[in-house]
């Protein structure tokens, strides 16, 4: 039976059709039957009947007669768009022209497989670049490809080319059934499980799938490489599901299930047709399938892409959280009246590990100083405290090492970007293809499980802070930051809620490249596990993120109660932008909303965006001079005098 995809404002309605003989009006009112019978006030539409309209293909957006018949106009699997009157065009409906993004980027990012960043490739996810190829690597590419046909023509044994694949590997195919050889690959390859990547991570695996192609070692044609920029320009997606790579040989499932939608078979995306068989999401682009030659099935699909593309996102997402929790704990260290002496830059230029060393600059661009006096650190500059518990007095050296560690995950994940992982390997200089094993994923598995391990001590060491805002005899403020307490409970369960992100993280931060099974029948016999140690990587920064939002949320509600003290100029203007999206919280309310207001300023960078410019400034124009440390010194910072005066620290 004839089906149609019609787009009606914010949603997608397969309209199937027994009669094409039936007119553009009909299928205008059979889909708002559709539609209002899934609204619960009909979609603010009373009557179908007398409902104004007009229908417009989404390829060409041409408009439709609604006197035609769909069998004069229309094709089956047709997308088509339509528009009430009255209403504008549908927001998530951007008219796009064969091989356009839908968010129509003005600016292309150009690949040849050695340059690309972490950076590069999450902006890329978000759909802010196209892609082309630069001269350099389409002449690679074209060498390596005609290698391949002449190994083809003169009918030479080549692991992958004219044989079988893993234990297969000694089964010689006969040419004429080369073509079927990579395509039954990558189809019965396409096993994986679980809920698909979203189009953010899709559009990141295509974009390193084709920068690794770019380098020209792979032996892909100029044409498929061609149909897949494409296809990723245009946003067509394909169905990849999250679960099925041991990640070696590279990750087969997720990359099979990739190559699959271009090949035109399984679902497909895009901001265009919603959810579709993939052959039609890409005719509703101008798009073809592709075609796959000898050696392309396993050129689309061995390879670490999946790892690493979802360890690039995991790399930026722990950068900016890490520059984060400075500013969040140095707004809790003003809260809980903490001293500053212990950012010194003496202290740390004895033990000058670079991300301790950062983290403690930071803490004294931020806290009070010549630069930003603070009035809340003023009142009790005379306090007969010595020195602050370990949550406070320890973040250069305990947020410091997670600094270091995301530097070196990421630069194995930048060296990932731009490597060559297949198997075998075109070498079009050397006249040659070599077998090896650069597909395994051991590099990238170790360095996310690290990560996973380094990012999680940020969320561990919140949670410690924000049980000592809400502990009224460690911060002396009210119980739970809340007044009325027992009628109102404040943030009781928010701290709950960061200590079970925390507990859950336990165990997710077990390393998941400790563990190898042996798969293809013992000739894979020793694996990466990389595909879970990115994906629950992700999934603790993620935890990180909402239990440094609930610090956040308490160090600025615990600044209410120091009113009307002022913290220094950098704290105010982070203090200011949580108020801008989260109210004071007078009596109990709805928290969840809140928690998911600030860790959205976090996953967004606004907190680090308004501190920064204090912190450049403050690092620009004050410089520590050297000098002897004496165990007994009172004054060791001029620009950062101390707010507990003490003779000894011990």
């Amino acid at each position: 039976m004839p089906r149609f995809t019609v787009h009606i404002r914010d949603e997608w309605l397969a309209v199937p059709c027994r009669d094409t003989t039936n007119t553009i009006q009909w299928l205008g009112q059979e889909s708002l039957k559709r539609y209002i019978k899934n609204k619960p006030d009909n979609g603010g539409i009373t009557a179908v009947k007398d409902t104004r309209f007009v229908v417009r293909r989404c390829q060409s957006l041409g408009l439709l007669d609604a006197d035609d018949t769909i069998e004069d106009v229309l094709e089956d699997n047709d997308f088509v768009e339509l528009a009430i009157e009255g209403d504008t065009m549908s927001p998530d409906f951007i008219p796009c022209e064969p091989g356009v993004s839908h968010l129509l980027p003005v600016q292309y990012i150009s690949l040849d497989g050695n340059s690309l960043t972490s950076t590069d490739l999450v902006n890329l996810g978000r759909g802010l670049y196209k892609i082309k190829l630069t001269a350099e690597a389409e002449r690679k590419v074209v060498q390596a490809r005609e290698l391949l046909d002449t190994i083809v023509k003169e009918n030479k044994v080549v692991y992958g080319i004219t044989t079988g694949f893993g234990k297969f590997a000694r089964t010689v195919i006969p040419v004429s059934k080369l073509k079927e050889l990579q395509e039954n690959l990558v189809r019965s390859h396409s096993a994986g499980v679980g809920n698909p990547l979203s189009p953010e991570r899709t559009r990141m695996l295509l974009a390193l799938r084709i920068n690794v192609l770019a380098k020209g070692h792979s032996g892909i044609s100029l044409e498929t490489l061609h149909a897949m920029i494409q296809a990723f320009n245009a946003s067509c997606l394909s169905f990849v599901p999250e679960k099925g790579t041991v990640g070696a040989s590279g990750d087969l499932a997720p990359l099979s299930h990739l190559a699959l939608g271009l090949m035109g078979e399984g679902k497909m995306w895009s901001p265009k047709s919603g959810w579709a068989d993939a052959k039609y999401v890409l005719e509703a682009h101008g798009l073809k399938p592709i075609s796959l030659k000898p050696k392309e099935g396993l050129a689309l699909i061995n390879g670490t892409q999946m790892i690493t593309s979802m360890g690039a996102e995991a790399v930026e997402r722990a950068l900016a959280i890490a520059q984060q929790a400075d500013i969040i704990a140095a707004l809790t260290l003003e809260v809980l009246k903490g001293t500053t002496k212990a950012f010194d830059s003496d202290i740390h230029t004895l033990r000058p590990h670079p991300g301790q060393i950062e983290v403690a600059q930071r803490f004294r661009s931020l806290l009070d100083s010549d630069h930003h006096p603070s009035q809340i650190a003023e009142s009790h500059r005379f306090c007969d405290r010595v020195q602050d518990a370990y949550t406070m007095r320890c973040c250069p050296q305990v947020h410091g090492v997670t600094n270091d560690t995301i530097k070196f995950v990421q630069n194995i994940i930048n060296t990932e970007i731009n490597s060559a992982t297949d198997n075998p390997m075109v070498f079009a200089e050397r006249g040659e293809t070599i077998s090896g094993g650069n597909f395994h994923g051991e590099y990238p598995a170790k360095a996310l499980d690290f990560l996973a391990i380094a990012v999680h001590e940020l969320a561990s060491i919140s949670e410690r802070r924000i049980e000592r805002l809400c502990n009224p005899s460690l911060s002396e403020l009210p119980a739970f930051l809340v007044n009325e307490g027992g009628l109102n409970s404040g943030f009781m369960i928010a701290h709950c809620t960061a200590a079970a992100l925390v507990s859950e993280n336990k165990v997710l931060c077990h390393p998941s490249s400790v563990d190898s099974l042996s798969t293809s029948a013992a000739t894979e016999d020793h694996v990466s596990m990389g595909g879970w140690a990115a994906r629950k990587a992700l999934r603790v920064i993620e935890h990180v993120e909402q239990v440094l939002a609930i610090e956040l949320l308490a160090a600025c509600q615990g600044i209410e109660f120091l009113r009307p003290l002022r913290t220094t100029t950098p704290l105010e203007k982070v203090y200011e932008l949580v108020r801008s999206v989260v109210k004071p919280w007078i009596k109990d309310r709805f928290m969840s909303p809140d928690i998911e207001a600030v860790h959205r300023l976090l996953i967004d960078q606004k907190v680090w965006n308004v501190a920064k410019p204090y912190i450049d400034k403050y690092q620009s124009e004050y410089i520590p001079e050297s000098r002897p440390v004496s165990p007994t010194a009172f004054s060791l910072d001029s620009p950062n005098t101390a707010t507990c005066q003490t003779q000894v620290l011990t």
